[in-house]
């Protein structure tokens, strides 16, 4: 069955409207596991540190 150009036009707007939704989430998604990894190496420097200092204050 054919679409009339309206609907064709319809069509095409949806799946563009999807199409950068999701590009858009990947985006949000891939910005929080680098700021998740970051607080990550932040949170395992700070604990190395710690341990460092503990071992130095021993000697």
């Amino acid at each position: 069955m054919r679409k009339s150009r309206n609907e064709v036009g319809r069509w095409r707007l949806l799946r563009q409207k999807v199409r950068l939704r999701r590009r858009w989430f990947e985006s949000q998604s891939r910005r929080n596991l680098r700021i998740y990894a970051m607080r990550k190496m932040d949170a395992y420097k700070h604990r190395r540190s710690i341990l460092f200092v503990r071992h130095a204050e021993l000697l």
